[in-house]
């Protein structure tokens, strides 16, 4: 080949040999800038889906929350009417706390925390280290000498203590027509102790109320229709008026129909029984309770209030009953009684509170049970009920809103048998007079003092001196 072709073929393929050199990195950088661009686009598409399942997200959650307000506003539809709530504060809970209930159920819960402080001293002899009657005031415990009491006068005693503290869960109900049902609870810590004064004073809870009720009717524990417990003036002793009252609990059906209401009561029958030793001619009692009656107590109250007060009379026909077969005891007899009370509204700042009892037979139901209903002639095998006189006064006086004191007269007789002989209670009596200071709502300071005197049947008397300090926080 000439050197003249070697040069004309030089340029072609000099211009070839780029062509063939700079293609490749031209093609490479055209792939580069594809794939970034894919890689862009790929990034685009993940954050546009991304941000669609956020919305979608959203718009879940938003009809969520619009389907849980539509049924809030379903169940408050159904509910009574509420206070409104102050601003800035939230309720604890816009639905009922009671799912199982009916529509329309409210619940009440209530109750005190009550710290008693009592110094007691007794003319003819000591209260036992663990006698009620150093908890409470219990006439019936008063110790005279010869029946139960030395005839020295005790030390001053100091007892401490929490136990008549409560808690209380009401239930009401109103249907759609109209009808009334519902249920109550209660109960304190008076019950046997569980521990002792050393270390826990632990005490077992008590049953005071259990009851439903279904618009005129109720069913269970309360107190008996014969009892009057509006008319209890203010005291810082557990029942106050003791000796002359009517106070007991117990289960019952009642029907009420504005004023008047009607009960059958579980019975129970007290008993007495007089032994007397030929040789020395002493006399020993003995109590016991008779669970056999085959008839309900039967009362009966009506009663009438406004603003002057309140005013009722109440009845009770009860069957008096004895059945052991290991004693061959086995008579009954009829009992029964009146009573009336109320409280009068004198004037602004002065009320009076009275009740007056009497009948045979219905001993249970006074004083916390001072003496039995009936005594048990065992010669003759019958029953003779004990005949009673009971009754109180209170008169309530305000000095002002926050301060205010009563004074309290009590008083009940007894008509015993004379086959018990001269150691059963005849009567029994006290006056206490107290304050109270009341330094915000719910929450009560009070002071007491206690005059008591029990008579036996031969005259002997017995006295009781107390002074009582309490704190009650009520909710």
């Amino acid at each position: 080949m000439s050197t003249r072709m070697l040069k004309t073929m030089r340029k072609p393929l000099a211009t070839c040999l780029l062509v063939a050199l700079v293609a490749p990195g031209m093609a490479f950088a055209e792939t580069a800038k594809e794939k970034q661009l894919e890689a862009r686009v790929a990034e685009l598409e993940r954050q546009v889906q991304l941000l669609l399942s956020t919305t979608q997200q959203q718009q879940g959650q938003i009809s969520q929350a619009q389907t849980d307000v539509t049924a809030v506003k379903a169940v408050q539809a159904q509910q009574p009417a509420v206070a409104t709530v102050p601003a800035g504060k939230q309720p604890i809970q816009v639905t009922t706390i009671t799912p199982g209930a009916a529509p329309g159920t409210t619940v009440k819960i209530g109750g005190f925390i009550k710290a008693d402080f009592l110094l007691t001293q007794t003319g003819d002899g000591q209260l036992a280290d663990d006698a009620t009657g150093r908890a409470l005031y219990l006439p019936g415990q008063t110790p005279v000498a010869g029946a139960g009491g030395s005839g020295e006068k005790s030390d001053v005693d100091f007892n401490a203590h929490a136990k008549f503290s409560r808690f209380n869960l009401g239930i009401d109900n109103v249907s759609d027509k109209g009808n009334k049902s519902g249920a109550f609870f209660e109960m304190d810590f008076f019950g046997n102790s569980l521990g002792n004064q050393t270390a826990t004073n632990t005490y077992g809870v008590t049953l005071r109320h259990a009851y439903m009720y279904w618009n005129n009717w109720l069913a269970g524990q309360t107190w008996s229709n014969f009892m009057d417990a509006a008319s209890l003036p203010e005291a810082a002793d557990f029942v106050g008026p003791t000796d002359g009252v009517l106070f007991v609990r117990q289960t019952q059906v009642r029907y009420t129909q504005g004023g008047f209401s009607v009960a059958l009561e579980n019975p129970e029958t007290t008993v007495l029984t007089g032994t007397r030793n030929p040789v020395t001619g002493a006399w020993t009692n003995a109590a016991s309770n008779s669970d056999r009656g085959s008839l309900p107590d039967l009362t009966l109250r009506y009663g009438w209030k406004g603003d002057w007060g309140t005013f009722g009379v109440g009845g009770i026909v009860r069957q008096l009953k004895v059945d052991n077969q290991a004693t061959g005891a086995d008579a009954d007899k009829i009992g029964g009684g009146l009573t009336l009370g109320g409280k009068w509204v004198m004037a602004d700042s002065d009320t009076l509170h009275y009740q007056i009892s009497g009948g045979e037979g219905i001993a249970r139901y006074v004083g916390l049970g001072v003496t039995a209903d009936t005594a048990y002639d065992v010669a003759r095998d019958e029953l003779n009920p004990t005949g009673v006189l009971a009754g109180y006064v209170g008169w309530r006086h305000a000095f002002t809103p926050k301060l205010r004191t009563n004074l309290i007269y009590a008083r009940s007789d007894y008509d015993n048998d004379s086959v018990l002989g001269p150691l059963v209670t005849k009567s029994v009596q006290s006056i206490r007079g107290n304050i109270f200071y009341t330094p915000m709502p719910k929450v009560d300071i009070g002071a007491e003092y206690m005059y008591g005197v029990r008579e036996i049947e031969d005259g002997r008397k017995g006295d009781i001196n107390r002074v009582q300090f309490t704190t009650k926080y009520s909710f």
